[in-house]
Order: C-alpha cells, then sequence, then structure tokens
C-alpha cells in the first residue's frame, strides 16, 4: 500500500524484507524525472504507477514496467487515451475527484468498456463492502485499494485489510453458474487482491 510522503531509506528498508514474489511498485503523481531516478536509485522498485498527467513517452523513459491510471467519468473515452500508452503493463481506472491520493470515491463501473486490451486494475472507492460485486462485475485483472481498508487517513487497518482479501476472493468459492457473465471480458479464474506494495507516492 502506498504511504504519503514516507522517506525513502524507510521504503528501502520495507521493500528488502518483502516476502518472495511479492512485487514492489512505485506510485507516482506527475513526479519531476530526477525525482523518480533519485528514488529508483534508493528503493528498489519492480514496477511504476503513474496517476498524474503523465505522458506516454515520459512513462516509458525509466525502461522499467508501468501502470498508467485513467480517472473515468462520463465523456471520457478510455480506451483513446489507454492506447497511447500501449506499452504499459497494465491500465488502472480510477474514480475522477479534483485530488489525488486515496479519498474513497468511486465511480460507475458500467463507464468502462466492454473489451480492454491490456490487464485492468479496478480502483476507485473499492472496500470490503463492495470488491466482491466489483470482482463479479468488471473482471478486473487486479483491484487496488486505499482509503478503503483505513481508520484514519493514512492509516491502514489490519482487519479492514484482512476483511477486504476475504471479500475478494468470494468468488473463487461461488459455483462458475452463480458468477454474472461477462462474455465480452475475458474471465479469470482469479484475481490479485490488492497491489502488492506501491510504495512511494510524490505530488509535485
Amino acid at each position: 500500500f502506498e504511504s504519503f510522503y514516507f522517506a525513502f531509506a524507510g521504503w528501502a528498508n520495507v521493500v528488502a524484507i518483502l516476502p518472495p514474489f511479492v512485487t514492489s511498485v512505485g506510485l507516482f503523481v506527475d513526479a519531476d524525472e530526477g525525482k523518480i531516478h533519485d528514488t529508483l536509485k534508493t528503493v528498489r522498485l519492480d514496477c511504476l504507477q503513474f496517476h498524474g498527467n503523465e505522458t506516454p513517452e515520459f512513462c516509458a523513459q525509466f525502461g522499467m514496467p508501468y501502470v498508467k491510471a485513467c480517472r473515468v467519468r462520463r465523456g471520457v473515452d478510455l480506451l483513446e487515451y489507454w492506447r497511447a500508452f500501449d506499452d504499459a503493463s497494465a491500465w488502472l481506472a480510477d474514480a475522477w475527484v479534483e485530488e489525488y491520493g486515496g479519498v474513497g470515491t468511486g465511480f460507475d463501473w458500467a463507464l468502462l468498456p466492454p473489451r480492454i486490451e491490456r490487464p485492468l486494475v479496478l480502483s476507485g472507492g473499492l472496500a470490503p463492502g463492495n470488491v466482491a460485486a466489483a470482482i463479479r462485475q468488471v473482471r478486473p485483472w487486479a483491484v487496488d485499494v486505499s482509503s478503503g481498508v483505513e481508520s484514519a487517513k493514512g492509516i491502514k487497518d489490519a482487519s479492514r485489510i484482512h476483511d477486504f482479501g476475504r471479500a475478494a476472493l468470494v468468488h473463487q468459492q461461488q459455483p462458475a453458474h452463480e458468477l454474472d457473465p461477462l462474455p465480452a471480458r475475458e474471465q479469470r479464474e482469479d484475481v490479485d487482491v490488492v497491489r502488492a506494495a506501491g510504495i512511494v507516492e510524490h505530488h509535485p
């Protein structure tokens, strides 16, 4: 999970003790390239995640796998936006809000295109009470949570994280005929519950 304005050295220590097969992800919002390079020199990241107005060229220059977010609202052509980032490892759909940083606002999942050409990460207003429904309806490659598992701003709650993960996996225990069919989107047998370790966030 991301933490706001956490010192580089602190995150380097966190990443150093991550268990095998956990992906460390640095989350950036309109950060300048120098700050990102400084982060990469200090913290061992596996992937970058961009949530601002970054260009395709900006995202690609670091030579690392990356996820590009688009904020969803009526009138935004998501595929037109995302297709410019055709070298992204995944595309992320988030709610349109004026501020950044996990404010707990959701969006109408029906606004998502029926066919998406990259793995889709679903974000925006997810919480233990709605994540199972989100997975059933959208069938994302992964779900991304922040404020939905917090007891206060920036403070993650272990019991809420547990409840979120448990709810996210409920659909795996249902018989296939009980799942909402979505023939236009590839069905997945599993879903990554959260972004494994989104560890750095920069604001301009």
